[in-house]
């Protein structure tokens, strides 16, 4: 059954007070950036850092009295799972959660830490989702879908309700893809409220399940990808069909974007997003023209990013920008070489940040030596006139 208006406002009353509702904050920084006037909003300060708390808390309000006492099984790699187990804690109902195998350490954890029961079954989310349904059935326990319910789709549909309460003047609204559960809410809130409004999906370009579908091509996915959140080869029905009665266009976006996505929301907007929660960036970032001068809500949806992904995503977008040059310098082998390098490149106001410096193998001569050196710069015309400072003396390529 599709989800109407008032089922999402029925949702948005039966979540308020057990799920954060959330700011919607301008963005001055990425509106300058960008050339559209941005308007995000910050589902990633949600106790379990997603949007998926609204779809959980909603579903799990609806259970009936025997429902609950049964309990409760749902099948995730990250964000769902939390939500599901926050929300069975707080209602009072056992929750069984299977994850993959390769689920990182630190989601089982905080999964477990709100009183589920974690199984670990199968090496991809398919055979977790198979086992999740085989315990539904061999143990009577209620299957909570990510995004192919009724319920979850209402909950979802409230990031858009609080959005246009809050900036009701908006142009477009640009939301992230994954099973679909989401925009599928949103725009049914949005064109209810404002039937003018212009909503677009977005998927990556490893991943664009829904894309395809809606295009009425075979479904081609698979690869790794940052935004492992939207990393989804089997859409859901209901959100398909919405999505496809209602017009909706989904932009498919390369990984390069969604990167630069994520640094530009740490760097300007000074937000943490994880791949997923930066897609909406992304799409911005990609097709300029279609946003220019338009005002644009972007649901930051999620903040579950590895520390260390985050910190390697930040450097390659500064290699990526040029504020960040990695050069390999050849240079005759003899004293003073080094140090005349780095006052070059102090004098031009570089700060080197690495260097490796080769003699025996590397060099095409014995007379000769090979010298790689990291430079932070300013900004890219900067980088280009310290590697032109080089030039006048030495052989040098960027790598």
């Amino acid at each position: 059954m599709t989800p109407t208006f008032a089922d999402i406002e029925a949702a948005a009353g039966r979540i308020a007070g057990r799920v954060l509702r959330t700011p919607a904050v301008a963005s001055d920084s990425l509106s300058r950036a960008t050339g559209a006037e941005i308007v995000l909003k910050l589902d990633n300060l949600q106790a379990t850092g997603a949007f998926k708390e609204r779809g959980a808390a909603n579903r799990l309000a609806l259970l009936t009295p025997d429902e609950r006492e049964r309990g409760v099984v749902a099948m995730s790699a990250g964000n769902h799972a939390q939500a599901v187990a926050r929300h069975a804690h707080l209602l009072g109902v056992q929750s069984t959660i299977v994850m993959p195998k390769f689920t990182p350490a630190t989601k089982v954890t905080r999964t477990a830490a709100w009183g589920a029961r974690v199984v670990l079954h199968g090496e991809m989310l398919a055979e977790a989702a198979a086992h999740a349904h085989h315990l539904a059935e061999t143990e009577g326990l209620v299957f909570i879908h990510p995004y192919d319910d009724p319920g979850i789709i209402a909950g979802q549909g409230t990031l858009a309700l609080e959005l246009l309460q809050d900036v009701p003047d908006l142009d477009m609204l640009v939301v992230p893809v994954g099973g679909g559960g989401l925009i599928s809410g949103c725009v049914v809130a949005a064109r209810a409220i404002n039937p003018r409004i212009e909503v677009l999906g977005v998927e990556v370009e490893s991943y664009s399940a829904m894309a395809q579908r809606l295009a009425g091509r075979p479904v081609t996915v698979g690869g790794s990808t940052i935004a492992e959140g939207m990393a989804v080869r089997d859409v859901g029905e209901l959100p398909f069909a919405i999505l496809r009665d209602l017009g909706v266009e989904v932009l498919v976006v390369p990984e390069s974007a969604i990167e630069q996505g994520i640094a530009m929301l740490a760097e300007g907007a000074k937000l943490v997003a994880e791949g997923a929660g930066a897609a909406a960036l992304a799409a911005v970032l990609h097709y300029p023209d279609r946003f220019a001068g338009r005002r644009v809500g972007l649901p930051i949806c999620g903040g579950n990013i590895d520390p260390r992904i985050l910190a390697n995503t930040l450097l390659r977008n500064l290699l990526r920008d040029g504020r960040m040059l990695r050069l390999v310098m050849e240079m005759p082998d003899r004293p003073g070489m080094l140090g005349d390098i780095a006052t070059r490149i102090g004098n031009e106001g570089g700060n080197i940040l690495e260097v490796a410096h080769h003699r025996l193998f590397t060099s095409p001569t014995v007379q000769a030596a090979q010298l790689e050196v990291m430079i932070e710069a300013r900004d890219a015309a900067h980088g280009a006139l310290i590697e032109a400072k080089l030039r006048q003396s030495y052989i040098v390529r960027r790598v």
